[in-house]
C-alpha cells in the first residue's frame, strides 16, 4: 500500500488528541465487582502500619548481600572516587587486556566494575541476581546495556549524519530549524559529558529495527524473570534523530508562541498550566498579525470548541494543530529575530514520512508485547534538543496503551528549568482525556553536554543553576504528583534518587496523604551496584522499589561501565557515605563472627 505525503498538521494529529473542551473529561470507571479497583483515592479498608525505613542499620541494609560482594563494592567504590585512577581508566583498562588476555581480563571485570554494576551476559545469567534480589522486596528495570564502539570520529559522522535531511547533506538546502535543533559538529558524539545514560546512534531504519529488536528481547526477559517487572527503552533508538530534531522544532516554537501572546495580554510568570489567554484579544491579535480575516476566525474558537469559559490555555493551544481545524492552514510564528512571520509546519518528504509512521509502528509493537508480557514500559528521557518529540511520542502510546493502568511510564529530568511545567501539564492532559498517568522522575544525565552546547551554540541555558534548585524542582514536582496520587488511584510515579534527602521526603509525604505502598503507586528506583542501604531497607518495609539492571556481554557493555565510575566520582555525592556504611558493616560482622554469612 503506498504511503500518502502527510503534512505536520497530521503528524501533530496523531500525537495530539485532545479535545479542546477546557472542561476535565469523564474519567473511565472500571467494571462494579469484587475485582473492580477504586478510581479516587486508596482503598478504605484497615491497613497494617507501615514500618519505619532505617537507612543507617547495615545489618538489615545488607542481609542479602555476602561479605566477598560488600568488600568488592567497597573496593570498587573506592577506586571511583579516585580522580587520578579515572582520568586514566580508559587507557588502564586497554593495557589490563592487553597484558591479561580476553579471558583473565573478562574474569578480572566480572570480579570487579562488570560483577558491580551489571548483571550478567545474557538472560539466564541474570535470572539468579533478579531472583535473589526479589526475594528481598527488590524488583528489576532489565535494560540491555550494550553500546556500539565507536571512536569519537565515528560517533561524529554517524549522528551528523542522522541528523540532517538528504537536502541538507548534497548541500542543496538549508535547515530552517532553530539553532538549537540543528546538528553541530562539536556535540556530534552524544556519549561525551554524559554519565548515566547509555547512547544510541541510529544511521539507518535497519539499524532502529535491529534495535526494537534488542528491546523486544529485553522485555521478553522481564516478562520470564519477575511478575511485575519494567523494562527501558530509549526513542532516538527507535528513529533517525533528523525527524525528533524537526518535530521538536515544531512543537517548541508553538509552546513558545503561546507564551509570547500570554505575555503580551498581561500574563507572563504564571506556571505554564495555569495561563489562560483571553479568546477575544486573542481573535484580536490574530487579525493584527494578519494571519487570517475576522471572517475567518469566527468558528475557530466558539463555545463548541472551547466551552464556555472564554479562554485558551496551553492544552487547548496545542490541540490546535490538528487536521481538523481550519486554522490549521493558517498557522504561523513571529521570528523573534526578523519580527517576520514564518509557516510553522512544513511538508514531510517521502522518507521522512516513512521514518515517522516506522518509528511510530515500533513504538507500538513494544507497548504491545509489553502488554503481553505483564511488563511496563518505561521511555528514558534524552537531550533537550530530541526532548519535545519524545514527550509526545510517548503521550500517544500511554492514550493508547494506559487504559486500564499506567502500563507506559515517561521520564521528567528536575534538572531542567521548564520540568514543573512539563509535568503538570500531563497531569492535566491525562485528567482531561481520562488515560492512567505514569511517570518517572530523574534530576537529569545529561547537564554536563546540555550546558557546553548551549554556551557553544548560543542559546539560554536549559539546566537549574544549582543542584539545590534541582532537588527543589525534584520535590516540587513529586509533591504536584503525590497530590494527584491521593485523588487517583491509576496513577503513578518512580521516584528514581540515590538521595537519601528526596527518598526520606517522599516517605514523609506519602504518610502526610495516606498514600500507602501496598497501593502500588508510588515506586522507588536505584542503578544496580549503587546505594543498596536505600533499595533493600525499603523493599524490606514493603515499598515497591526497583534496581535498574543492565546486562550484555562484557566488552559491549565497557562504555556503560566507563559512566558508572564517572558517575560515582562526580554526581553521586552520596557513594561516601555508601563506603562508611559497607566498611562499617563489615567490620561488625568481622567482630561478631559473622563474616561468611550467608542470604537467608
Amino acid at each position: 500500500m503506498g504511503l500518502r505525503r502527510t503534512s505536520w498538521v497530521q503528524l501533530y494529529a496523531l500525537c495530539r488528541r485532545a479535545p479542546l473542551s477546557t472542561a476535565p473529561a469523564a474519567r473511565e470507571q472500571p467494571a462494579a465487582g469484587p475485582e473492580a479497583e477504586p478510581v479516587c483515592g486508596p482503598a478504605e479498608t484497615a491497613r497494617p502500619p507501615v514500618p519505619a525505613v532505617d537507612f543507617g542499620n547495615t545489618q538489615e541494609a545488607y542481609r542479602s548481600r555476602r561479605s566477598w560482594e560488600l568488600a568488592r563494592s567497597l573496593l570498587v567504590l573506592s577506586l571511583c572516587a579516585s580522580p587520578a585512577l579515572l582520568a586514566r581508566h580508559e587507557q588502564l583498562l586497554h593495557l589490563a587486556r592487553k597484558l591479561l588476555g580476553q579471558r583473565l581480563f573478562n574474569t578480572l571485570m566480572k570480579m570487579t566494575f562488570y560483577g558491580q554494576f551489571v548483571a550478567g551476559e545474557d538472560q539466564e545469567s541474570i535470572r539468579p541476581l533478579i531472583q535473589r534480589n526479589k526475594a528481598f522486596g527488590v524488583g528489576s528495570i532489565l535494560d540491555y546495556g550494550v553500546e556500539e564502539d565507536l571512536t569519537p570520529e565515528e560517533a561524529e559522522r554517524t549522528e551528523m549524519e542522522s541528523c540532517s535531511s538528504a537536502l541538507e547533506r548534497d548541500g542543496r538546502g538549508v535547515s530552517k530549524r532553530e539553532k538549537q535543533f540543528q546538528a553541530h559538529r562539536a556535540f556530534g558524539d552524544l556519549r561525551d559529558g554524559v554519565t548515566r545514560a547509555r547512547t544510541y546512534f541510529c544511521a539507518s531504519e535497519a539499524k532502529c529495527d535491529s534495535h526494537m529488536e534488542t528491546f523486544l528481547r529485553c522485555i521478553e526477559a522481564s516478562g520470564g524473570a519477575s511478575e511485575d517487572g519494567f523494562s527501558a527503552i530509549k526513542l532516538t533508538a527507535l528513529g533517525r534523530p533528523q525527524f525528533l530534531l524537526q518535530f521538536s522544532d515544531v512543537l517548541t516554537k508553538w509552546r513558545r508562541f503561546f507564551h509570547h501572546v500570554a505575555a503580551e495580554q498581561g500574563k507572563a510568570g504564571l506556571a505554564a498550566v495555569d495561563t489562560k489567554l483571553e479568546v477575544a484579544a486573542l481573535q484580536e491579535s490574530v487579525v493584527k498579525m494578519g494571519i487570517a480575516s475576522r471572517a475567518e476566525i469566527e468558528d475557530w474558537f466558539t463555545a463548541e470548541t472551547l466551552g464556555e469559559s472564554g479562554t485558551l490555555d496551553l492544552l487547548d493551544w496545542c490541540s490546535l494543530i490538528d487536521s481538523r481545524t481550519e486554522l490549521s492552514r493558517h498557522l504561523v510564528v513571529p521570528n523573534m529575530q526578523t519580527g517576520r512571520l514564518e509557516p510553522l509546519l512544513s511538508q514531510f518528504t517521502e522518507e521522512e514520512e516513512r521514518q515517522m509512521t516506522r518509528m511510530l509502528q515500533r513504538m507500538g509493537v513494544l507497548a504491545k508485547k509489553a502488554s503481553q508480557a505483564g511488563v511496563r514500559l518505561m521511555v528514558d528521557a534524552e537531550q533537550t534538543y530530541f526532548q519535545p518529540a519524545i514527550s509526545r511520542l510517548t503521550l500517544e502510546t500511554q492514550r493508547r496503551f494506559n487504559v486500564e493502568r499506567p502500563l507506559v511510564f515517561n521520564t521528567f529530568q528536575c534538572y531542567l528549568r521548564d520540568a514543573y511545567d512539563n509535568v503538570t501539564l500531563d497531569v492535566e492532559l491525562a485528567r482531561r482525556e481520562g488515560w492512567c498517568f505514569g511517570a518517572k522522575l530523574v534530576r537529569g544525565a545529561y547537564m554536563a553536554q546540555e550546558r557546553a552546547r548551549a554556551l557553544e551554540v548560543g542559546y539560554e541555558d536549559p539546566i537549574n543553576p544549582t543542584y539545590e534548585a534541582t532537588s527543589a524542582v525534584y520535590h516540587r514536582c513529586l509533591d504536584y504528583v503525590l497530590e494527584e496520587l491521593k485523588h487517583n488511584a491509576r496513577a503513578a510515579v518512580m521516584v528514581a534518587s540515590h538521595n537519601e534527602g528526596t527518598v526520606r521526603f517522599t516517605l514523609r509525604r506519602m504518610e502526610e496523604l495516606g498514600l500507602h505502598p501496598a497501593d502500588r503507586q508510588v515506586y522507588f528506583g536505584q542503578l544496580l551496584g549503587m546505594c543498596d542501604q536505600i533499595s533493600f531497607p525499603l523493599g524490606q518495609a514493603g515499598f515497591p522499589v526497583y534496581k535498574y539492571v543492565p546486562y550484555g556481554p562484557v566488552m559491549e557493555v565497557l562504555p556503560y561501565l566507563s559512566r558508572r565510575a564517572l558517575e560515582n566520582s562526580g554526581v553521586m555525592k552520596g557513594a561516601q557515605r555508601e563506603r562508611q556504611l559497607l566498611w562499617q558493616e563489615l567490620k561488625r560482622r568481622l567482630c561478631t563472627g559473622s563474616l561468611f554469612h550467608q542470604p537467608a
